[in-house]
């Protein structure tokens, strides 16, 4: 449903009635396909830099073939798209090929698992705001690299901006908070302009002490400013997904809080920011182990209240870290390593079901914290 003019497509899109743009149809499709009941997003999009660091604690070289050894291991998994409606890619592994020549996109499409992209670069310090405080790279050429993406298959993407909580030195302020959501904002706004479903993360990081009351607060702060700067864009909130941190006390926080605890202030923080216009809500792990990042999404899906989202998850290393541990770079263990991902991926559709008991609980990575101070992406 292009418009015939661009005047009337400048008045189609300020029209709060919602009339459709050129891929408003296909953006609110892809949108609902990923927030399906029962599955999730595989965050498979760390950077060369940061997947070389997983490859250490296991022995592997980090080069150019032994990632694509590691990510075909993940993609033809049998039986993935049960469990997962999309997966996340670093730009290399979109274009990557198997071996024999065939298209990493077409071993996801052959599980009926979305292709998405990573387009943010990186962070970067603002000056005068508190100590560590950044801002999220990545808005010089997005709309043609979209294009690109969406050109080779890729239908979502996924911009990661961090905001820290650091209140003796007065983190977060209200500048980083307005510049990592506007950004954020302005990313889905070309996203949509360009045929890609924006996954919106703005991540309240778990460094420090606090208590859960406090990252509520914070939390509640950065989400109401992204719902107001992705409202400020005019844009689609049918046609994203939100991909938050769950709630949840500092990693050094002396007292922590309990899962239910977690579940229920999450909860409340969504019910009083994110409008029910959004379809999918996928949480991020956040440094969690296996087992606690899926205990912490099957206790906010058991919870009482109104939840008008699918509440699902988006994890990279909380479904990964046992796949690794198995993997350990050989052929061998490509069987081994398929299973713990498939059992670690129902285990996470069971939670989003809130029906999850306990039954991938003794994987050799899945007690296993997965945090790391000031973790980039």
């Amino acid at each position: 449903s292009s418009s015939s003019s661009s005047s009337s497509s400048k008045q189609q899109q300020q029209d709060s009635a919602g009339t459709m743009g050129q891929y408003d149809e296909e953006l609110i499709e892809t949108a609902n396909r990923i927030a399906t009941p029962g599955k999730g997003i595989l965050a498979a999009d760390e950077s060369t830099g940061t997947i070389g660091k997983r490859f250490d604690k296991i022995g592997v070289e980090n080069n150019r073939d032994n990632r694509r050894r590691y990510r075909q291991l993940l993609f033809e998994t049998k039986g993935l798209g049960e469990f997962c409606s999309g997966c996340i890619c670093f730009e290399e592994t979109l274009y990557e090929k198997t071996e024999d020549g065939r298209p990493f996109i077409d071993l996801l499409e052959a599980e009926g698992i979305i292709p998405g992209i990573k387009v943010d670069k990186g962070q970067a310090s603002i000056k005068d705001a508190a100590p560590g405080e950044t801002s999220t790279q990545g808005l010089d050429g997005l709309g043609a690299r979209c294009a690109e993406y969406y050109k080779h298959g890729a239908r979502f993407a996924k911009w990661r901006a961090v905001i820290k909580i650091d209140l003796a030195n007065g983190a977060p302020s209200d500048l980083a908070i307005d510049e990592q959501t506007r950004g954020l904002a302005r990313y889905a706004s070309i996203c949509q302009e360009n045929g890609l479903v924006p996954i919106v993360e703005p991540e309240v990081l778990m460094d420090g002490d606090h208590d859960i009351e406090t990252a509520a607060k914070v939390t509640e702060r950065v989400w109401d400013s992204q719902i107001f700067f992705l409202t400020q864009h005019k844009v689609l909130l049918e046609g994203i997904i939100l991909k938050p941190n769950m709630v949840r006390s500092g990693a050094d926080a002396k007292e922590k809080a309990s899962m239910a605890e977690v579940a229920a202030y999450t909860l409340r923080t969504l019910q009083r920011t994110i409008p029910p216009a959004i379809p999918g809500v996928t949480f991020l792990s956040g440094g969690m182990s296996e087992e606690e990042a899926t205990e912490a999404l099957n206790e906010i899906n058991k919870a009482p209240g109104k939840k008008p989202w699918n509440l699902s998850f988006s994890y990279g290393r909380a479904l990964q870290q046992t796949v690794l541990q198995e993997w350990k770079g050989s052929d061998d263990n490509i069987a081994a390593a398929q299973e713990a991902l498939l059992l670690r991926a129902r285990a996470n559709s069971l939670a989003q079901l809130g029906q999850y008991a306990g039954e991938a609980a003794g994987g050799a990575g899945a007690n296993t914290s997965t945090y790391q101070k000031n973790y980039s992406y």
